[in-house]
């Protein structure tokens, strides 16, 4: 069954259905917006943030603070949504599309101002004695952003936030698969005050993202797939237009001799299962160390076997989000198992459910020649392979094209920091799994196919501004006409400047 599928439209648009993932009943259609009305939409919000750009940062937060209050106000209606159109557990888009928002937007609103306030410096060495810098952070304009389905709410609010406070406008294309979160977080805005045209959703498919990068945007924001991100890289490379890609991961675990195994197995079913597995950062190749193997399998078989799986009442693993995640999760597992792999708990869709269930899953005998070690499954997968110890762990988890985050578990603190550091990866949790992002302080972003640049903190606010240098001095270094003696005199200042003992003291 088609969560995602065109059906015929009028005039010739693009037209789609969405259907529910757990009961798999229709919940929304809506047209694909055409070239014009995106490049439109791009025009309106260039016109609404020049206004917003000359508010103050005070101005500004106020805002932000009412967009909060309407997240708290209307959770029940956030979670509905989130659930209808994802099938994710109720107390998954609580945490992930009620609290993280509201945690991101508070955090911004409180920091932008400082983070974005003009700095003023003195010049190294020479220039220092004679002019000052004034750096100041100049908002871009207009920030196309294109999210994924996996988080369709906090992942579109936190970029967004950011952009605002940082004295933008956007225009958001959400993806295909949850259109009706989009037009929650428009109406939140709505209702919380924010300037007409500010923010806008352009609904569509990849080719609405193609024309959102071709509309005249001033930076694109990019969260979903390696393979789309090469895509939209190469598009935004041909405009020159600024570019962040949050793209996907291949999380390695971990688990050292020392480690707490009640704890770490603890980590390794959170981390492998939350969201149904559905996020960047989720652990999807656990390394344990031999001495310890068979009392951590233990551990994580039982408490995978008591994880609830229901369309109705309590759950802990929801459905899959979507039908084409659904066949990537079924191939992978099925390429494993043809190559050695023995499942212990689970293996393959829920027949107690009707919608897109697949069972919270263990699986080991996995190596590297698997699709499900090398390839991102997004699934409530533990697939976990025994290791002689944790040089062999460090060494294939990093025998990945993918560097986004990942783990490490033991009660040695400096010995876990020592093998986060040299993880090839964006971010590193020592004793707790995918919180880098929930972190703002913590710069989020992949090495290698994970992605290019970061988001979140002040680095990822700094991103959608231009840090603009104004250099400050009464006159000039030089001037007309070069002479001889000019050039003599300047080659004997550069000997005493930079090679003597004494002139480096003023570099």
């Amino acid at each position: 069954m088609a969560i995602f599928e065109s059906i015929p439209g009028d005039s010739g648009r693009r037209r789609y259905r969405v259907q529910s993932p757990v009961t798999f009943e229709p919940i929304g259609e809506f047209d694909a917006a055409t070239k014009d009305e995106v490049v439109a939409a791009v025009e309106r919000a260039r016109k609404a943030q020049r206004e917003w750009a000359l508010l103050s940062f005070d101005e500004r937060a106020a805002v932000m603070w009412r967009l909060v209050d309407q997240i708290v106000e209307r959770q029940e209606e956030i979670i509905d949504v989130v659930v209808k159109e994802t099938g994710k557990a109720r107390s998954e888009a609580i945490s992930m599309e009620v609290f993280s928002p509201c945690a991101a937007i508070a955090y911004y609103a409180k920091r932008a101002k400082k983070f974005l306030a003009p700095t003023v410096r003195r010049p190294a060495g020479i220039m220092g004695l004679a002019k000052k810098v004034k750096l100041v952070y100049k908002p871009l304009g207009v920030v196309g952003l294109i999210t994924p389905w996996n988080g369709p709410v906090v992942l579109a609010m936190s970029p967004l936030v950011q952009a605002l406070m940082a004295g933008n406008a956007v225009v958001h294309k959400p993806s295909e698969v949850t259109p009706l979160s989009a037009l929650l977080i428009d109406s939140l805005t709505e209702a919380a005050g924010l300037p007409d045209d500010l923010y806008q959703v352009v609904q569509g498919d990849g080719q609405t993202g193609a024309d959102l990068i071709d509309a005249g945007v001033d930076k694109i924001s990019f969260t979903g797939s390696a393979a789309t991100g090469r895509k939209v890289a190469a598009a935004c490379g041909e405009r020159l237009i600024p570019v962040t890609l949050e793209l996907g991961g291949k999380d390695a675990m971990i688990v050292c001799a020392d480690a707490d195994l009640d704890v770490a197995a603890k980590g390794a079913v959170m981390g492998s299962c939350m969201n149904t597995g559905h996020y960047c950062c989720g652990t999807e190749r656990i390394y344990v160390v031999d001495s310890v193997y068979d009392a951590f399998l233990e551990k994580v078989v039982d408490q995978t076997k008591a994880l609830r799986q229901s369309d109705t009442g309590e759950c802990d693993v929801g459905a899959v989000f979507w039908d084409k995640q659904m066949d990537i999760i079924e191939r992978h597992m099925s390429d494993a198992v043809e190559k050695g792999a023995k499942v212990l708990v689970g293996g393959g869709r829920n027949p107690d459910l009707q919608g897109l269930y697949f069972q919270p899953t263990v699986v080991v005998d996995v190596d590297h020649d698997m699709a499900l070690m090398r390839e991102e499954t997004f699934g409530p997968i533990l697939a976990i392979q025994k290791v002689r110890d944790e040089d062999e762990a460090l060494a294939l988890a990093n025998d990945s094209e993918y560097g986004l985050d990942g783990n490490v578990w033991t009660k040695d603190l400096e010995k876990g920091a020592r093998i986060a550091e040299k993880m090839e990866t964006g971010g590193v949790c020592v004793n707790d799994m995918a919180v880098t992002y929930g972190i703002p302080e913590a710069p989020f972003g992949g090495v290698k196919s994970s992605g290019v640049g970061q988001v979140n903190g002040e680095v990822g606010l700094r991103g959608y501004t231009h840090p603009h240098p104004i250099i400050i001095g009464k006159k000039g270094q030089a001037s007309y006409p070069y002479t001889q003696k000019s050039e003599e005199q300047m080659q004997g200042f550069i000997r005493l400047l930079f090679g003597t003992k004494i002139g480096r003291l003023f570099t």
